[in-house]
């Protein structure tokens, strides 16, 4: 009997705990542990109304490892799927470490003083996961996570070597208001804001946030946007499994209100992470900035139209070069009807479930941390698709 120990009571978790549900027959006990109970429990009724599956609920404080420890021991879950902040990851791998559970995660640790990107401080982890007999699945959310499944099935099926690839990300849909983050807007406001970085003939290049703009013809009737570099962390393991990708990029789109805005709020010091003194109070500016805007968990009833995520890829097939295009379009109105949060949330979430039931079902399985493009990618892409994500694959 599969148990799953879910930690964060977010719109990713809702769509994770939902999906978990739906595939009862892998999923057979599910644990929802967040700091606020309340959060966890009306996870809990809408699962229950919508699929009759019971979901139980603790109280848990995500960076207390002792705690965490006491939590996972008492009720004995077969894997840990870290669905809260990039900041805990290393606490819950700390948790997992000692009670001998497997660890999932969407997306790589970050520190809380310092706007950074990189997996060094999990992949330090690889020797204790594995002498210990357990396994770390990292990044499986959809960039990163799907996007790294996409570059290998692309290696798998479609090219014999991927010398370029740009991950392109846009989310075309409006909420309406002057100004909102779609995910957690503290993580979203530093990934935007810091250097970017691509890969380019064995280097890292750095410039200047937001600095290099281009447009992109996106499918499904999206067109034309507006995409500008950024980096993401899943270029980093892209490049070191697939040491033959001379040039690595990662883009996403912004339209020139959100820019306009961001804009203002960094000129004022609002997206500041160093802490300000404010009546006798130590207050980080970025965290009080959160707390104003609105709460991404309800943008879902509002948002309109669709995101468009994938990858480009240049290479060569049996000796010509070729460029592909795998993608998906998901739609907000359709994820919200379904499970009750935007497609922001939901491409993050069913990859989490599809990651896990890899694992449960031991379709993937190692003793060490793992990222997703190390795997099959068939069994996981034919699961995405069945669960509410499909994907398609296209020559340009």
């Amino acid at each position: 009997m599969a148990h799953v120990l879910i930690i964060g009571a977010g719109g990713v978790s809702n769509v994770v705990v939902h999906k978990c549900a739906e595939a009862s027959e892998t999923f057979q006990e599910i644990t929802l542990a967040s700091r606020t109970l309340k959060k966890c429990n009306d996870i809990a009724q809408a699962v229950k109304k919508k699929y009759g599956v019971t979901v139980k609920t603790r109280e848990i404080d995500a960076d207390n490892v002792g705690a965490m420890i006491e939590l996972i021991e008492e009720i004995k879950p077969d894997l840990v799927m870290n669905i809260a902040l990039p900041y805990q990851d290393l606490h819950i791998m700390d948790a997992c470490l000692a009670t001998g559970v497997d660890y999932l995660d969407t997306a790589n640790y970050e520190p809380p003083e310092e706007a950074k990107f990189e997996y060094k401080w999990q992949w330090a982890y690889q020797e204790r996961f594995k002498e210990k007999g357990i396994m770390a699945l990292l990044g499986s959310g959809f960039d990163p996570g799907v996007t790294n499944v996409f570059t290998a099935y692309i290696k798998k099926h479609l090219l014999d070597e991927i010398h370029e690839l740009d991950i392109i990300d846009a989310n075309a849909g409006d909420h309406g208001l002057p100004f909102a983050t779609n995910f957690n807007p503290e993580i979203n406001i530093r990934e935007v804001t810091a250097e970017a970085r691509h890969w380019e003939d064995g280097d890292w290049v750095v410039t200047p946030a937001l600095s290099n703009k281009r447009s992109f013809d996106f499918p499904a009737g999206i067109g034309e946007k507006n995409i500008y570099m950024m980096y993401h962390e899943e270029l980093e393991s892209l490049v070191k499994h697939f040491p033959e990708i001379k040039q690595a990029r990662f883009w996403m789109t912004f339209s020139d209100n959100y820019l306009n805005h961001l804009k203002v709020l960094e000129n004022v010091g609002m997206t500041g992470i160093e802490p300000v003194m404010y009546e006798g109070k130590e207050i980080i500016p970025i965290q009080f900035l959160r707390a104003v805007l609105p709460d991404p968990a309800s943008l879902g009833p509002r948002t309109k139209g669709k995101t468009c995520i994938g990858c480009v890829a240049k290479g060569v097939k049996d000796g010509q070069e070729k460029t592909v295009y795998v993608y998906n379009i998901c739609d907000h109105e359709a994820c919200y009807a379904e499970v009750g949060s935007q497609a922001i949330s939901y491409t993050t979430g069913v990859p989490a479930m599809v990651g896990a039931k890899m694992m449960l079902e031991e379709t993937w399985q190692g003793d060490g941390v793992f990222n997703m493009e190390q795997f099959d990618p068939d069994p996981f892409l034919e699961a995405l698709s069945a669960y509410g994500l499909p994907w398609q694959a296209t020559e340009l």
